[in-house]
């Protein structure tokens, strides 16, 4: 029975059910990758006025911002994934099934293809373009520019990782903005190499909608294997030991206490 038990819960069969959340973690990764690829890509685009092209510094901002919106949005539905690399990179360090790894990398494939769909939608024909599809610069070969996907996709996850360590106790600000930061830095390095794109989705939505498939086998196995070394990266080498008990009572006490003092400072400000 252990080790049917056990199958059970690496293939996540029993997340199938009828009261199970995957059903609207489905639905948070699917929109939530179609916002990162409607926004993001959306930033990429040109030709408004005359001689008007988009900067570096606004495009990374914009892919920047947006993750780490969406990811604060929906990181308690779905954990914010939004981005095969992340999915996969959780599965082999088994933080995650393989039904919702399945599930989600469905959703963000289908989320990115309807943003992408959205963007053309709404975007005049003259400047659409490629929407904002990623490309290898002409000066790089193909085994360049996947080594650099795989580098920038190493940061990203590392980063995921880093911040989702719950027994790293030094972590008080907020993950989504390192998250979304660590996509910004990465886009300022790397958007002339390949377009920056660190996540297989994001890549593959403007490919269908606009057709641009040259050196796409780059953007599925740099991006995945990059994921996927920072994550065993992390977790083999830099994730935290559980804390002491001891420490955990004292910033238990640590924390009723601050709050008891800040409930104190309310009650004689509304007094006066």
């Amino acid at each position: 029975m252990g080790r049917v038990r056990k199958f059970r819960a690496v293939c996540g069969i029993d997340e199938l059910t009828v009261r199970s959340t995957l059903w609207k973690a489905f639905l948070a990764e699917f929109i939530g990758t179609a916002l990162l690829v409607l926004v993001g890509c959306g930033s990429c685009i040109s030709g408004w006025d005359e001689d008007y092209k988009p900067t570096m510094v606004q495009i990374a901002l914009a892919f920047g911002v947006t993750v780490g919106t969406v990811v604060q949005a929906i990181c308690h539905i779905s954990g914010g994934h939004i981005n095969p690399a992340v999915t996969l990179a959780f599965l082999v360090t088994k933080k995650c099934s393989f039904i919702r790894a399945l599930f989600y990398v469905s959703a963000q494939c289908l989320g990115a293809i309807t943003g992408a769909a959205v963007l053309k939608a709404l975007t005049p024909i003259k400047q659409q373009g490629s929407l904002g599809a990623t490309t290898v610069h002409a000066h790089l070969n193909p085994i360049q520019g996947c080594i650099v996907e795989i580098s920038i996709t190493f940061i990203l996850v590392l980063t995921v990782f880093s911040v989702c360590d719950n027994n790293r106790l030094d972590v008080t600000g907020s993950a989504p903005l390192a998250i979304g930061l660590s996509v910004t830095t990465c886009h300022l390095f790397a958007i002339k190499y390949t377009g920056a794109s660190m996540n297989t989705a994001r890549s593959f939505g403007p490919a269908v909608i606009a057709g641009v498939w040259e050196y796409h086998w780059i953007y599925w196995l740099g991006p995945i294997l990059g994921g996927i070394i920072a994550g065993m990266t992390y977790q083999h080498i830099f994730s935290v030991s559980p804390p002491d008990p001891e420490v955990l009572e004292r910033l238990r006490l640590n924390s009723i206490r601050r709050y008891e003092e800040k409930e104190a400072v309310e009650d004689r400000s509304s007094s006066v």
